[in-house]
């Protein structure tokens, strides 16, 4: 992500994310409301909240509070005490996440107790049975690294002159599957060790419908846009071509029947909820800078940052005229899943 001093700045640019955590701030308040069992915290009085994937504010803080308020409402409603829990409040994500930025912006009339916790969630984080709520929101769709052979030229699923596997050969598409695959399986397994018995999991994260071509989601539309770009630069001899061959975006968008599959495999979980949002369709200008604020810090590590502005330039320039033909026929959806530990 780019620095938050950044015109181009997550936090700044980031209404399209906050849109899914509204879209599913009812689906939430509804589980918690009738999946929940206060007496898995009642023995505490304390609840524990983690939000994976975190960033920097302000969406986590909305999200966090989101819950807080449902739990609360459970409580008054089913305890015959006053007392509410007290909250505790872990926020992940990468180590190079600026937690100081994160800290700073922290809500001061806040009612919990906050912790940054660095590190990847496709690991374990947390003690065993030491949470009782994990939530995510436009993380669990990234990868914890690339599929090797799709930057091996000799193999078969060589990647040439693409940046993601959406529109590319089956070769490619199969790597990206069974890395995804591998990887929410490591994403579950240490959060079933993670949540107490009879504790949630939601997460929200850009979905394809079953059955749907991976080139007609909209977000990779978007995607494959940005890597035509590139190639554009390429060819003006701004960039390296190699340098494209060589850089893929490690995102996978997997379709609800993938997600069951994997929490199926696992077998510590319920699926309690799984459903399609509709997602926003953004402006071609703001998707353009939700897509710098996002990929701007991969970008400038990868080919340096003297091309950010004539590259994004570029990217809102074919989105304007690709808008009305490429991105409304696509497919634009959320995926909310709502697991419950057995």
């Amino acid at each position: 992500m780019n620095d938050e001093s950044d015109v181009y700045s997550y936090s700044k640019n980031s209404n399209f994310q906050r849109k899914a955590i509204e879209a599913g701030k009812e689906l939430i308040s509804k589980a918690i409301s009738e999946k929940l069992d206060i007496n898995i915290f009642s023995s505490s009085n304390t609840f524990k909240v983690a939000d994976l994937g975190c960033h920097i504010g302000p969406n986590t803080f909305l999200a966090v509070q989101n819950i807080i308020d449902a739990v609360e409402t459970k409580c008054q409603t089913q305890q015959k005490t006053s007392k509410l829990p007290e909250f505790q409040v872990f926020f992940n994500d990468q180590v190079s996440n600026d937690f100081n930025h994160l800290f700073r912006s922290l809500p001061p009339e806040r009612q919990y107790f906050a912790s940054g916790v660095p590190g990847s969630f496709h690991g374990r984080l947390f003690p065993s049975a030491s949470l009782h709520f994990v939530y995510s929101s436009y993380s669990v769709q990234a990868l914890s690294r690339i599929p090797k052979e799709v930057t091996d030229k000799s193999s078969p699923a060589f990647n040439k002159g693409k940046i993601h596997y959406s529109n590319s050969t089956v070769e490619v598409i199969k790597s990206f599957e069974a890395q995804y695959a591998k990887d929410l399986d490591s994403f579950l397994n240490a959060r079933a060790q993670e949540i107490v018995h009879g504790g949630l999991m939601a997460f929200v994260i850009p979905g394809r419908p079953n059955g749907t071509s991976h080139s007609e989601v909209f977000v990779l539309k978007g995607v494959e846009i940005l890597g035509s770009s590139l190639m554009d630069l390429a060819k003006k001899g701004m960039i390296n071509e190699e340098k494209v061959d060589s850089f893929n975006m490690p995102v996978f968008i997997p379709s609800s029947q993938e997600v069951e599959a994997a929490v199926k495999r696992n077998g510590c979980f319920n699926i309690e909820i799984i459903e399609n949002l509709p997602q926003e369709r953004p402006s071609p200008k703001t998707l353009s800078t939700t897509m710098r604020a996002g990929l701007g810090g991969m970008i400038k590590e990868h080919f340096g940052g003297e091309i950010l502005d004539e590259l994004y330039d570029l990217l809102y320039k074919k989105f304007e005229e690709s808008y009305s033909s490429v991105f409304e026929s696509g497919n634009a959806i959320s995926l909310f899943v709502l697991l419950k530990r057995d």
